[in-house]
This record gives C-alpha cells, structure tokens and sequence, in this order.
C-alpha cells in the first residue's frame, strides 16, 4: 500500500458500453460479459456512463438490469445519468424497479445540465416545453423525494379493481442512500453534501480556486463532506482514466501509451469558457500506478474508487486492464477482493 494513503476499501470500474452501428447487440453484450468479469476478479462495483444520440449505451439502467440477472454480488452503478434527458418521477420506477431486481445492488449516479446539443435536440424531447424546463439542482431534488418514498400524488385509493399509491412503486428500501451526485464544482460539492448524496468525482473538474487537478478534486471532497451530515465518513468514489501495463502485450502497450500522449495536451490548462481541467491518464506497471496515486491529493483521503475503462479499447483490451486492476493494482493500494 502507498505510504501517506488509507487502504483502498471499494474498487470499481467504469465502461462506456461502444457499440457498432451495425451490430449494437454484441456490444451490449461485451458490455455485459464486462461485468460478470468484474465479479469474478472480486470488484466491489461496475458503472456504466450514460451516452445519447452516440454510439454508446443510451439507457445504462435497461443494460444494468440484465446484468442484474448474470451477477449476484457485484454493486451496479450509473456514472452519470444526465437529468435533463429524463423525467425525475419515470426515472425513479425504473431505478427502484432495477434495484429490487438487484436485490438491494444499484448505485444510481446522476448530474444536472441542459443536454448535450440542447439547441439541435430539444424540438425531439422536449418539443412544447423546451423553452420552460428546469435543468438544475430541482431536478435531483425532486428525483431523490421519489426514491426515499416521499408522495408523488395527492391521490391514493381503490378505484373498482384497481389499487393506487400516492407513492412511486416499487419501493425500495435503501436506495435513497445509494443514490449519487457526479460533480465537478464547489457548488455541486455542496449541493450533493447538503442533500446527503453520495459523490462521485472523475478525471474532469472545474478549475475554479486553482489550476492543479489533484488540488482542485482535494477541495471538493472536503466541501462535500463538510456539508454532508455524516462529515469524513461521506462515501466519495474517485474515478481516474487508469490503465495497468503489467501483462499488456508489447502492442497493447504502445497502444496505450499513444492514446494517453494524444490527450496529455488537454490537462496541462483549464480547457474552455467553463474552465474544465481533465487529469492525465495513468499507464504503467500497477507497482508505477501505486506511486503516482501516492502522491494524488485527492486520492489520500477516499477509500473507493471506480478506475474508468477508456473509450476506444477492444474486448480483450479490457479483460486485461481489469484483470490487472484486481490482482496487481488494487493489492497494491491495499485492496482485498471481494470474492
């Protein structure tokens, strides 16, 4: 375990789910053969990224109700759901539908935000409403009413033979404390702590007090948990880019390698109007990892982390960045399989 660090306590991954245009189901499939993977190297948790109108997984909670069915053990996460594609109180069916098929195993994530594209998209989803819909913090408030079982309906009662609740169904218990906010701000730091959410920081922040990543991602933990009414024990998931090259061939290594050096140019300056800082991505031996979470701010003060598996890579890519994850890297920063 790296010296100055607390053992790592809850390992995770993080897939974007690609797929071919033309055959969308086998990469769904590898999407889910990902999973049960996880679970059998001991992963504490696999997540899934959320991707519209692309050639990603656009509905991560249909995907991860499948893989609900293929694991037993494994918690299931969403790494983000953006709100402002969805309507908070459908939405909260679908999860609590999926966690009771889980048996008690989804970690919804989800952010806020106008869509991606808002201006070519909105006449298709929200084409009376475009101009007057709320994408902000409202959104997750109202989302997280319905999962802890707050009333969605003045209304309850029989109606001949038919039975209504005046809340979302089906409950399920727990799952208002496994829900989690992705943010890259202050501001949304203090939102998910004041709202006692779980928070989920990634390879992308704000630079807003300063232009060191590690610095950056340190103060929103601190924000976050100082807002939070369980203080230092506020669950925080870190998710940087992390690719292990212990027994990578000598071609996937220089395929690694060169993915990472083409985007090394945009973490060295706050990118953009909104001044987004992205941390460079890890490749090396899981021993070369180690060291440099080490020495990562941030890192030192979280005990979980969800590592996100790059966009690009093939199937056999994957099975050997997560099979050395579990057996290397995370003993290395102090980790035990949950087998």
């Amino acid at each position: 375990m790296p010296p100055n660090s607390r053992p790592l306590r809850k390992l995770g991954f993080l897939t974007i789910g690609l797929f071919d245009e033309a055959a969308p189901r086998r990469g769904h499939e590898s999407t889910l053969e990902i999973i049960e993977l996880g679970e059998q190297l001991g992963f504490d948790s696999a997540w899934i990224r959320h991707r519209h109108l692309q050639y990603g997984i656009s509905s991560p909670v249909a995907v991860l109700a499948a893989a609900s069915q293929r694991t037993s053990r494994i918690e299931l996460g969403t790494a983000v759901i953006p709100l402002g594609w969805e309507n908070p109180l459908r939405l909260a069916e679908d999860l609590a539908t999926v966690d009771i098929l889980s048996g008690g195993r989804l970690n919804p994530g989800v952010s806020v935000g106008p869509p991606m594209h808002y201006d070519e998209v909105k006449d298709a989803l929200y084409p009376d409403t475009a101009d007057r819909e709320d994408f902000g913090y409202e959104r997750v408030r109202r989302l997280l009413d319905f999962v802890r079982g707050e009333p969605a309906t003045d209304f309850r009662g029989t109606e001949g033979f038919e039975v209504f609740s005046d809340l979302v169904q089906p409950h399920a218990p727990g799952l208002g404390r496994r829900m989690w906010y992705g943010g890259g701000s202050l501001r949304s730091a203090r939102w998910a702590g004041e709202h006692a959410m779980n928070f989920l920081t990634s390879s992308v922040v704000k630079a807003e007090e300063s232009e060191d990543f590690a610095e950056i991602q340190l103060s929103h933990v601190r924000a976050f948990r100082a807002h939070h009414p369980d203080g230092d024990a506020a669950r925080v998931s870190q998710g940087l880019v992390v690719i292990p090259t212990d027994t990578a061939s000598p071609g996937q290594r220089a395929k690694y390698e060169e993915y990472a050096r083409k985007r090394m140019p945009r973490t060295t300056t706050p990118q953009g109007p909104a001044r987004m800082m992205f941390a460079p991505d890890l490749v090396g031996t899981s021993e070369e990892i180690a060291e440099l979470l080490s020495s990562h701010a941030a890192f030192r003060e979280i005990d979980e982390v969800a590592f996100a598996l790059p966009f690009t890579f093939a199937h056999d890519d994957y099975v050997q960045i997560l099979t050395d994850i579990a057996t290397k890297l995370g003993p290395a920063l102090g980790w035990q399989a949950a087998l």
